[in-house]
Parts: structure tokens; C-alpha cells; sequence
């Protein structure tokens, strides 16, 4: 049996999501868009499942535009963005450790004739609030920051970078795809304009996600066709898939406090045996000590490559990730630890685990006790 440690990757779909989606699609299969009633019926699903987002998020169902997921939901408020704005300027501010569906965006950007400005990071992958100051331009149209990054958790201060982007006249968005769920979220609060998100990390489907636009935003549409989404994104609704998606996020938001509680402990447990029985030395923690996803653990174990760790481990029935991407068959190094200036030794042996509902306690007592033999035996082996 896999213990699977990979939630940041993806989530087991929750059975009560799939009871919810499965009378829409032998049921409640209806287009949205259709005059008749089962079009009629199809559309109510649509707008409960709206409204109860909105409720649960903290802003207007108005404000909700339902897309595919968190890539879609990134690129159609970059490009949306730049192309509203473009007459106001084209310089745009991103972080170096932001997913490829943000960075690849701004690369595309770049070829349009925009500038793309990267902020640094520290150590511990968070920006410098007066760097980021200093690179804004009158020009600037857009500032986009991920709130917990998905590699090593490491939360940005999303508050003090939307106040500053407000008080210049410049529009924030931000990807949050991991603190959805995890992170208390009132969205009409927050200094942010645009905030992206995706169901299939919080036990809800694939191929389903959102984007907050706040009331005052006029983004240019990257998808043509009908006039669905209030004319914001064209393409037939997935209604199921919204369904599905309001009520993970119900069950995510009413159970927050104690998944905080439990993530928290699973960290905390895998650590210190870890730290317990291989020498604190020989297993580094990388993200921000303190404002971090509790869901993230990035560890690097020094002298042992990601690659021979992640397939020892897969040998051993635990799935767990390097975060990085890969090609031809072989892990290329991680964008964010390289971004964040740490040693070879340690991006090269890093490895991400990620926790989620299912996981439990003798979960992470197993993996630390077969990560113990693997790290043992392949150092004793040199």
C-alpha cells in the first residue's frame, strides 16, 4: 500500500465531492447556457455553487469567474491584466520562485515587448518588501506574488505588498493555489485584485478552478467565444466540476483549524525523528523557519540526490516529490532553491513531502524510519 506524501502535487478526490458530482452527470447534465429546463437546472448548480464559494471566501458571487484550473486562472489575470493595461505601461513585477504558470506567462509577456522585473528572494524564499519598492516604475501595471510557494511552503507577506501596490495605483494578484483552504481568506479585506486557485489540491477535481477579480478590475478576456462567465471566459461550464469544487472547499475551510493542527505535528514529527536519528547536520529544513504552509516539508539530505532518494523511497511504496521539473527522464535542479541561494549540496538532495487528510501519524513514522535506512545505506555504500 503507497503512502503518499505528494498533496502539493495533488489530492485524493474526497468521496463526499464525488457524491456531489455524480447526480450532475447522469442527472443534472444540462448546458448551462440552455434556455430549457434542464439548461435551467444545470445553471442553478452553477449558481449555488458560486454563491457558496463566494460566502465561504469572503466576496460577490460577481467576482468568481470559474476557469480549468490554477494555470488558466494565472494566465487569464497576467494577460488579462497587461492587455487592459497596456496603454498605462508594460512593465510587470514577479517573484523568481513563482510557479512556471506564472513565470512562463511572464516569458510570453516578455516577446509582446513587456518587461518582466524578478525579484530575489532571501534564504528562506521570502522577497524584500523595500527591493520590490525600489524596481516600481510609474509604467508598472501589474505586481503578481504567490502566496505559500509550492515547493517549500514559504509564505510571502501578501498584506504589506498589496498596500504598497495599492497606494501606487498598481494591481496585485496573487496565485493561490496552495493557501486555498489552508490559509484564512477574506477576500473583500484583502489589498489584492486578482487571486487565483485550483480544486484538485483540496480533494476536489482536476480540471476545475477560479479566479477572484475584484470589483473595480476590467480584464481583457484570453478566451473567445460565448458570453459565459459574464462575458469573461467563453467555454461551456463545468458543472460538475464546479459542483465538486464548492464542496471541497466547504469541507476544506470547516475542518481548517484542526488539518492546521494535525499538518503542524506530522512536520514537526518527521523532523525531529529525522533530525533524531540522522544528525541534525545531515538534514537541512529549506523555507522560512516560522510563515510556512504547515502542509510543506522540504528537506535536503546533503550527499544523496534528490533522484536516488525519490526512487528509493518509491521503491519502499512512499510517493513523495523533488518539486522540480523534469526532463528527458532526469530531475534538473529546482528553480526556487536555486532562487533562494542555497548550496549544491542542498538543492541537489532536496526532496518535498506534503501532507493531506489521509495522512497519519504511523505514516510519517514509516517514512522517517525508511528514509533513515536509505540515507544509512547509501552512505555506507561510499
Amino acid at each position: 500500500m503507497t503512502i503518499y506524501l505528494d498533496h502539493a502535487a495533488t489530492t485524493p478526490v474526497h468521496p463526499d465531492v464525488i457524491q456531489t458530482m455524480l447526480p450532475i452527470y447522469t442527472h443534472s447534465y444540462g448546458n448551462a447556457s440552455s434556455t430549457h429546463s434542464a439548461g435551467r437546472e444545470a445553471r442553478s448548480v452553477v449558481q449555488r455553487a458560486r454563491d457558496l464559494m463566494a460566502s465561504l471566501l469572503g466576496c460577490a458571487a460577481t467576482q468568481l469567474v470559474f476557469t480549468s484550473g490554477g494555470t488558466e486562472s494565472n494566465n487569464m489575470a497576467i494577460l488579462g491584466a497587461a492587455a487592459a493595461r497596456s496603454s498605462l505601461g508594460k512593465h510587470i513585477i514577479t517573484v523568481q520562485t513563482e510557479h512556471h504558470a506564472v513565470l512562463h506567462t511572464c516569458q510570453h509577456l516578455e516577446k509582446l515587448g513587456y518587461e518582466i522585473t524578478y525579484l530575489d528572494v532571501d534564504n528562506n524564499g521570502r522577497i524584500d518588501l523595500k527591493q520590490l519598492e525600489e524596481v516600481i516604475r510609474p509604467e508598472t501595471i501589474l505586481i503578481s506574488v504567490m502566496y505559500g510557494n509550492n515547493e517549500v511552503g514559504t509564505i510571502q507577506p501578501i498584506v504589506k505588498i498589496g498596500e504598497l501596490a495599492r497606494s501606487k495605483g498598481i494591481w496585485f494578484h496573487v496565485d493561490a493555489v496552495q493557501a486555498l483552504g489552508v490559509i484564512e481568506l477574506s477576500l473583500s479585506s484583502l489589498p489584492i485584485d486578482l487571486m487565483s486557485f485550483s480544486a484538485h489540491k483540496i480533494q476536489g477535481p482536476k480540471g476545475i478552478g477560479a479566479l477572484y477579480i475584484a470589483k473595480h478590475i476590467q480584464l481583457e478576456p484570453i478566451l473567445h467565444g460565448g458570453s459565459q462567465e459574464r462575458k469573461r471566459r467563453a467555454g461551456t461550464e463545468n458543472v460538475p466540476g464546479i459542483a465538486g469544487f464548492s464542496k471541497a472547499l466547504q469541507i476544506f475551510i470547516e475542518h481548517r483549524y484542526e488539518m492546521q493542527q494535525k499538518m503542524e505535528k506530522l512536520r514537526i514529527e518527521m523532523v525531529t525523528r529525522l533530525q533524531k536519528q540522522l544528525g541534525s547536520e545531515q538534514v537541512v529544513i529549506n523555507g522560512h523557519p516560522t510563515d510556512y504552509l504547515p502542509h510543506i516539508l522540504n528537506i535536503s539530505f546533503p550527499g544523496i540526490s534528490s533522484e536516488t532518494m525519490l526512487m528509493s523511497l518509491d521503491m519502499e511504496g512512499i510517493a513523495a516529490a523533488s518539486g522540480s521539473a523534469c526532463t528527458s527522464g532526469s530531475l534538473e535542479v529546482s528553480h526556487v532553491l536555486q532562487a533562494m541561494k542555497l548550496s549544491e549540496q542542498v538543492t541537489a538532495s532536496a526532496v518535498r513531502f506534503s501532507f493531506g487528510s489521509a495522512s497519519s501519524l504511523q505514516d510519517i513514522v514509516t517514512c522517517a524510519e525508511k528514509i533513515v535506512t536509505i540515507v544509512n545505506r547509501i552512505r555506507n555504500n561510499y
